[in-house]
């Protein structure tokens, strides 16, 4: 098996589980009688917390001799943490569990993209490849949750997640290379790990891309965490809600394995800056809750508002890193865009949900306008510029 579809089929692995627990994971806790507000807040405090966590855990995962050694400790730690979830822990005890769960299970996709994009430049093959076949694996999470809940419980999110878990920490084992964290394969100092973390942090142009990019990425917060419950409440079921999840990131999935020419041609400054614009269209549309043929449409612009940034931020980040400090700049990245900020617009999320309902949607258009100011200063930053 060629190493792109063994790093495909681990990505698969993780987004198996995020395609079920993205958008049905707040159906759970609602079905366990948790408010808006209370969802939000649960889903949120990982996220808040994220830009400490994950840049520490990226700092102890580079601890290890092998990149692959700490995404199967986190990935068997994460199916009991999710396990635990069954029990009658109540809104406190909840939120701990998935606190814990979701701060390691969101690690592992950037400590992979470390991963994939070191081998993507040594053996010439295009990181959308084995991302597009995890974001595929997200598509038939999202289709047969969402068809499963038209006549199962929603217990059986949990189920399908935990399960998930376990087989992406198994599957770090077998699919994901031999690499060693250091091409000398030395274990490095924590001063000197800090040191590199310390660097990224007192850089202005990596800290404007990341927090450019994170603006317009977390703005996809109100949709994750309550676009299944405004479709509802709009009159559209959950089994059409799994289909328009899944039209959006078939769109991504495409835009990764086709568009890699055109992508180069762009630029990763100009990628960010049109994916703002269509977020800003996209949210502004669904505040207004439009009917379903027009959903449909909206939805195709998650190849630019989460793809085109997405791929942009990758690449932002990897130009303005070094490989001394690669883990700890994804893991920043990565905090930002699904942490702190992704955190706070989530936690804001349920209390608009609750009040205003879909027009919840232009908290998320105001942060990418944000996010394309910020994406705008990117172009005075010379070490972007093509060489």
């Amino acid at each position: 098996m060629s190493l792109p579809v063994r790093l495909g089929l681990y990505y698969s692995a993780i987004f198996i589980g995020t395609g079920a627990s993205s958008p049905y994971m707040p159906v759970w806790f609602h079905h366990h009688g948790l408010s808006g507000a209370q969802i939000g807040l649960i889903l949120s405090l990982p996220m808040l917390a994220r830009a400490l966590s994950a840049p520490m855990l990226a700092i102890w995962a580079d601890s290890f001799r092998l990149r692959r050694t700490p995404l199967i400790v986190m990935g068997l730690g994460v199916a009991v943490a999710y396990a635990l979830m069954a029990l009658p822990l109540g809104f406190a005890g909840w939120a701990v569990v998935w606190f814990a769960a979701s701060s390691a299970f969101s690690t592992l996709s950037p400590l992979t993209d470390v991963i994939v994009l070191s081998r993507a430049r040594r053996d010439g093959f295009n990181y959308g490849w084995p991302r597009g076949i995890g974001s595929a694996a997200f598509i038939v999470a999202n289709i047969v949750m969402g068809a499963v809940l038209t006549w199962g419980s929603p217990e059986l999110v949990l189920v399908w997640i935990t399960a998930a878990a376990a087989l992406a920490g198994l599957a770090a084992r077998w699919l994901l290379p031999a690499d060693p964290v250091h091409e000398d394969g030395a274990a490095v100092r924590a001063q000197d790990r800090f040191a590199g973390l310390g660097e990224l942090l007192r850089d202005p142009g990596f800290m404007t891309a990341t927090l450019a990019a994170g603006l317009i990425q977390s703005a996809h917060a109100f949709y994750y965490g309550f676009s299944t419950l405004a479709w509802k409440q709009q009159g559209i079921p959950e089994s059409l809600t799994g289909v328009l999840w899944g039209v959006g990131v078939g769109a991504e999935v495409a835009f990764m394995w086709f568009f890699e020419p055109w992508r180069r041609r762009v630029g990763p400054r100009n990628l960010l800056v049109l994916g703002g614009v269509a977020a800003v269209i996209r949210w502004t549309a669904l505040a207004f809750a439009p009917p379903l043929w027009l959903v449909f449409p909206l939805q195709t612009l998650h190849v630019l508002s989460y793809a085109a940034t997405f791929l942009a931020s990758l690449q932002l980040v990897e130009r303005l890193s070094t490989p001394r400090n690669a883990s700890a700049a994804q893991a920043i990245n990565s905090a930002l865009s699904g942490g702190v900020l992704s955190g706070l617009a989530t936690m804001a999320s349920g209390p608009l949900f609750d009040r205003f309902g879909a027009q919840g949607y232009f908290l998320m258009s105001a942060m990418c306008v944000a996010g394309l100011i910020g994406a705008l200063r990117l172009y005075g930053v010379r070490r972007l510029d093509p060489a």
